[in-house]
């Protein structure tokens, strides 16, 4: 079965039962500050598994385009990767366990699904705690499918209990499915801890509210989330031994191939690094990110740019990021039509972007020469020190590995352990300063951020009076203190166009403006003329907000009744956040 057909039989056996699809959602969340990246298909739910109604009813099937980045450096061993496809089914306050995990079963064994032996399957289930009892019903409804005892984990919260997928939110025990990859029979005991056992499918039973205390509250409503990992399904049911031997993979590194002659590039480390980043960052474009030097944008640039040096080592001098992203393009253009929309913007982000590393590599290759031209001819033992080597790392995107090989040539050694120090500081530096950046959340649903998630529209909209309608959102991040704006526009915006934007937002704010929600179908969405990102990111019905008199915007985050009393719109600064997109960042002041 190729992935292509995976997809297709997953939504259709779930449509079947009366589930509706929804497009993906795009990479970058919407008013989410909790993380950089859409990292599950969960994740874009959270104020319907909170309660909020969606418009396309209560139960809902799709295929979620992710992106986690906690093991980019791992990229290229058989499992990991930054960039995944996860089909998943919701129930929001319909259906639960009982129907979740029969569901599960049939369409892992039935003969017209996928038709694994049910003597290859094994699973999981949430042993209990002090926060939540021992799973009963996950486990009695297992056992009654014909799955015996001995082939039933009960594990801890580590392994069984999804969420939230931020610090807040949602969350709940869960349980696994398991498939034997191993050669013969599997043993009649399931072993989590063998990895001949791989996870296929994970349904989570969302019944808790994680709260920013550490509590965990009972939900209104019980809620089902799944995720099946369509690279790592695809390579059981297609008899390989890692997703980069599948289908999904095949046509990337027949072009890696025909740019260097590498030989089986599908086990090649390198190859594998080369073709997982650059199918990463042409998602992450197709979805406006462009790269830069802060959040999604550095992300994006540190793919692209290891893809680069990875090339290089495998003789690749001319450019080819274009070239590899154009097959991406082709190879999902029809289950993303986003890409093939993006097409042109992706090919000259990636071409840029080269140039720019290949300048930058020089300039690096300078500084290093430098750094060995300046060292004491009458010191025996030339070592660079780690803190120079980071340096490198960290300004020009050297990685060790390659100072260390310009080092060997010049008859220097590099000290390791003291760039691993340099490294590991850089790293706790980035920690606490995400846990600041980072908090909130969708599952905040707070007076205060409701307020700013009003005053997002009306400076969205405010911007587009004086500046243009070529102004688009790129992007939002909310807190219960503040908030942050990503936008469309070539320039820097003037002093005096942002004191006309914080103008117009505070005379919104003044004039106590009601704000209503209408639920309509994406057609009269646009007809009204709502801002909207349109396109295929939206299902065939929205929820649009209207601040009467000042804006009209497709969203589903939580807002104010009426815009008095929000207290005063104050732009605190104005910036570049990466190529063609400027980033405001906004309080409400309170007012007496």
């Amino acid at each position: 079965m190729t992935a292509n057909e995976l997809r297709a039989a997953y939504v259709r056996f779930f449509r079947e039962r009366g589930h509706v699809e929804i497009p993906s959602a795009p990479l970058v969340p919407e008013h989410d500050p909790t993380v950089l990246f859409t990292t599950a298909g969960m994740h874009p739910l959270v104020p319907f598994l909170l309660g909020n109604a969606h418009p396309a009813g209560r139960r809902l099937v799709n295929c979620q385009k992710c992106v986690r980045t906690g093991d980019i450096e791992e990229v290229g061993d058989p499992v990991h990767l930054t960039f995944f496809e996860m089909l998943g089914n919701w129930s929001l306050g319909d259906y639960f366990k009982r129907e979740a995990i029969q569901w599960s079963h049939e369409f892992l064994t039935g003969p017209h699904w996928l038709n694994l032996p049910v003597r290859r399957l094994a699973v999981s289930v949430f042993q209990g705690d002090a926060d939540a009892p021992f799973d009963q019903e996950a486990y009695d409804t297992w056992r009654g499918l014909g799955i015996p005892d001995e082939r039933i984990a009960r594990l801890p919260k580590k392994n069984n209990w999804w969420g939230p997928a931020g610090q807040t939110g949602p969350c709940g025990p869960d349980t696994e499915m398991f498939c034997w990859t191993g050669e013969g029979e599997p043993p009649a005991a399931f072993d989590a801890e063998d990895g001949r056992w791989v996870e296929i499918w994970n349904d989570v039973f969302m019944q808790y509210n994680k709260t920013a205390d550490g509590r965990y509250e009972p939900l209104a409503q019980k809620n089902v989330d799944t995720g099946m990992g369509v690279e790592r399904v695809s390579a059981i049911l297609q008899g390989r031994a890692s997703c980069y031997e599948t289908d999904l993979f095949t046509p990337l590194f027949a072009g890696i191939q025909a740019l260097c002659g590498v030989e089986n590039p599908a086990h090649n480390r390198g190859a594998r690094i080369v073709a997982e980043h650059l199918r990463a960052a042409t998602f992450l474009m197709a979805d406006g990110v462009k790269p830069g030097n802060v959040d999604q944008a550095y992300v994006l640039r540190r793919l692209i740019r290891r893809a680069i040096r990875e090339a290089r080592k495998l003789g690749v001098t001319a450019p080819f990021t274009r070239g590899l992203g154009d097959i991406v393009i082709h190879e999902y253009r029809d289950v993303y039509p986003e890409l093939a929309t993006a097409a042109a913007t992706i090919g000259e982000e990636f071409a840029r972007e080269e140039a720019q590393f290949e300048e930058t590599l020089e300039r690096g290759t300078r500084e290093f020469a430098k750094l060995v031209a300046a060292f004491p001819a009458h010191v025996a033992r030339k070592q660079l020190s780690g803190r120079k080597a980071f340096h490198l790392y960290e300004t020009y995107g050297f990685p060790l590995e390659l100072t260390e090989e310009m080092a060997r040539e010049s008859g220097f050694e590099v000290d390791r352990a003291g760039f691993e120090e340099a490294y590991q500081k850089h790293q706790e530096l980035s920690r606490k300063g995400a846990e600041q950046r980072f908090k909130g959340g969708l599952a905040d649903q707070s007076e205060q951020t409701a307020a700013l998630h009003t005053a997002t529209h009306l400076l969205h909209a405010a911007l587009r009076r004086v500046l243009g309608n070529h102004v688009q959102q790129a992007g939002s991040n909310i807190t219960a203190e503040r908030l942050r704006f990503d936008f469309s526009h070539p320039d820097r915006v003037t002093p005096e166009q942002l004191a006309q934007v914080e103008a117009l937002v505070n005379e919104a704010i003044a004039a106590n403006a009601p704000v209503s929600c209408q639920e309509m179908s994406l057609q009269e969405a646009q007809a009204s003329g709502a801002i909207g990102l349109f396109g295929d990111r939206y299902g065939e019905r929205v929820k649009v907000y209207r601040v009467e008199g000042f804006s009209a915007e497709i969203c589903g985050g939580p807002h104010v009744s009426s815009t008095g009393g929000m207290g005063r719109f104050k732009i605190q600064k104005e910036e570049s956040s990466s190529r063609g997109v400027r980033r405001i960042k906004a309080v409400l002041e309170k007012t007496a």
